[in-house]
């Protein structure tokens, strides 16, 4: 069997972690501008997108004042640590396929449009940090997703065909990104679903 490239999402795929950062970000936006953003919101508008996005998104909306955009930031940040700290936990089931997909020969990256410093505490906390060859944070692309930007830079630095690459994605503007690449894609709708299940009869 040819090697392959396999491309995991964070949050929503390796680490159930989206309600932690609309918690965050709601924390951050009741303290400085007394609102928060909707379940419904989330799921269709913000969920897969970086805080920076968003709030230029409610900005446009008229809600978030630009003035505020760092501290706003700074606050969601620091409340996502903490989120993180306190929830995040091993998960076994990724370690074993992350080991089984390397044993096979198979690369295995993850790309997020979380930060470095969050990216790295979940994937750290969670006991997978170590297993990847390579992971993509958002402060590492100009332009994060829906953007598949990320998606070929890693397909060129590891030279993989669009073909031999597998890309696990849950959010609308990962797949979004997934798809734009021409890779495959693995949609799954939370990380409760991705195991070994999903990539054994690929690797």
């Amino acid at each position: 069997m040819s090697k392959k490239l396999f491309i995991f999402d964070l949050d929503g795929v390796l680490v159930e972690a989206c309600n932690w950062h609309r918690d965050a970000l709601n924390e951050a936006l009741l303290e400085i501008c007394n609102f928060k953003i909707s379940q419904e919101e989330h799921e269709f508008t913000f969920n897969g997108i970086p805080t920076s996005k968003k709030l230029q998104i409610l900005t446009n909306r008229g809600l978030v004042a630009q003035i505020h955009h760092q501290k706003i930031n700074d606050f969601k940040q620091e409340k996502t640590l903490e989120i993180i700290e306190r929830c995040a936990t091993l998960r076994q089931e990724k370690i074993d396929m992350i080991l089984s997909i390397r044993e096979a020969g198979h690369t295995v990256c993850c790309y997020t449009n979380s930060i470095r410093k969050t990216a790295s505490l979940m994937l750290r906390k969670t006991g997978i940090e170590h297993l990847f060859d390579y992971v993509l944070t958002n402060q590492d692309v100009d332009e994060p997703k829906p953007s598949p930007e990320g998606y070929l830079f890693l397909m060129e630095k590891f030279n993989f065909d669009k073909k031999d690459t597998f890309i696990i994605e849950d959010s609308p503007k990962g797949v979004a990104a997934a798809t734009s690449s021409g890779a495959n894609v693995l949609v799954v709708k939370n990380a409760g679903e991705v195991n070994i299940s999903i990539v054994r009869n690929l690797i």
